[in-house]
C-alpha cells in the first residue's frame, strides 16, 4: 500500500475508531445534473462496535455504504477507516483494500453466490489465492460458524433464502476482514429468519470483535442493536440508542427472553446529532407540529433557568 495511507500525525487519534467522516461529500454528476447524495455527513464508528445506518430511500445511506466498502470515492471531505485514508487512495490500494480490510454482505443472493458451485465452493473463492487445504479448511469452519455445516455440499437452489444469505456472510469473511458491510441483509426474509441472522452478526461480533454496519430501511432493528444512526437528506440527523446495552439486558432477563418481549419495551431513546459545524436537523414530525417547513426562520432562544433552548416559529 502506498505512504500516503499509513497512519500519520493528521489522523494519529484513530486508535479506537474504525470509521471517522467528517463533513463527507458526494456529488454525482452528468452533463446535464448535479446530485448532492451526501451533504457534510458525519460519523463515527468505534472498533469492535456493531451499529446500523438508517433512513428512507434516497437519504444517502446506499452511497456512504458503497463509500465505505471501497465501491465508489468521496468527492470531499475527510474519510478515514483503519486509520488510512480513503481520499488519497490509488486504484491500488483500493483493491487492496477491498481484498483485506473490509466484507460486504449484499441484500441481492445474485451478487453473493455462484449458483453452480456448492456452498464451500462459494466460500472458497475468495481465498483462491490460498492452498486449496487452507481454503477448505477455512471454508467449512466459517460454515459452521453461520449454522450450515450440513448445507456445504449445497447449491444456490437447494437452499432457502435465509441459508443462501448466512453463506453470504460466511463468504464475506472468508479473508479475514476487521470491517464487516451488510446491505439490507434482513430485507428479503421472515421475522424468525431475519433474528437469526442478526444473531448471527453478534455472535461474529462478540466472539470475532469485527466490526459490523449495517444498512437498512428498517427501523425495528433498533431493538436488537445497541446504536443505530440515522440519515436524512445526506447528513447524520439523530441516533437511536440503546439505554442499556443489549447483553447486559439479557444477562439480567435470561436468555430465555424472545426477541418479540424485547421489542414491546422502551429500551431505546431517539437522540438528535449535532454536526461538528453546529448544525441540527429537527425531525419532520417535530417541525410540522411547530407550523415549521426546512427553510423557515426561527428565533432560538435559552430556557430561563439555562437547561435547553426553544425554537419559537415567526410571528403569524
Amino acid at each position: 500500500m502506498s505512504e500516503n495511507v499509513t497512519v500519520n500525525e493528521e489522523n494519529a487519534d484513530m486508535g479506537e475508531y474504525m470509521i471517522r467522516c467528517e463533513n463527507l461529500v458526494k456529488i454525482y454528476k452528468t452533463d446535464e445534473i448535479e446530485v448532492v447524495a451526501l451533504q457534510g455527513l458525519d460519523l463515527d464508528v468505534k472498533k469492535g462496535e456493531l451499529m446500523a445506518i438508517v433512513g428512507n430511500s434516497g437519504s444517502g445511506k446506499s452511497t456512504l455504504l458503497n463509500m465505505l466498502g471501497g465501491l465508489d470515492r468521496p468527492s470531499a471531505g475527510s474519510l478515514y477507516i483503519d486509520g488510512k485514508n480513503l481520499l488519497k487512495f490509488s486504484d491500488k490500494d483500493y483493491m487492496q483494500y477491498k481484498r483485506e480490510t473490509v466484507g460486504f454482505v449484499w441484500q441481492n443472493n445474485a451478487r453473493n453466490l455462484i449458483p453452480y458451485l456448492t456452498a464451500v465452493q462459494n466460500v472458497e473463492m475468495p481465498m483462491i489465492l490460498s492452498s486449496k487445504k487452507e481454503r477448505r479448511k477455512r471454508a467449512e469452519e466459517l460454515l459452521e460458524k453461520v449454522g450450515l455445516s450440513h448445507r456445504k455440499n449445497s447449491r444456490l437452489g437447494q437452499m432457502s433464502g435465509g441459508e443462501q444469505q448466512r453463506v453470504a456472510i460466511a463468504i464475506a469473511l472468508a479473508n479475514k476482514p476487521r470491517l464487516l458491510l451488510a446491505d439490507e441483509p434482513t430485507g428479503s426474509v421472515d421475522t424468525k429468519t431475519s433474528n437469526k441472522i442478526l444473531d448471527i452478526f453478534k455472535e461474529l461480533n462478540r466472539t470475532e470483535g469485527i466490526t459490523v454496519v449495517i444498512v437498512t430501511h428498517d427501523v425495528k432493528l433498533a431493538n436488537h442493536i445497541d446504536r443505530v444512526v440515522a440519515i436524512r437528506d445526506g447528513r447524520t440527523s439523530s441516533e437511536i440508542v440503546r439505554k442499556r446495552s443489549y447483553k447486559a439486558e439479557l444477562d439480567e432477563m435470561g436468555e430465555m427472553l424472545t426477541h418479540e418481549e424485547n421489542e414491546e419495551e422502551q429500551t431505546h431513546e431517539e437522540l438528535a446529532v449535532l454536526d461538528r459545524s453546529g448544525r441540527l436537523q429537527i425531525p419532520k414530525e417535530q417541525l410540522e407540529a411547530l407550523g415549521l417547513r426546512g427553510g423557515d426562520r426561527v428565533k432560538v432562544e435559552l430556557d430561563s433557568d439555562g437547561g435547553g433552548i426553544r425554537l419559537i416559529p415567526p410571528a403569524q
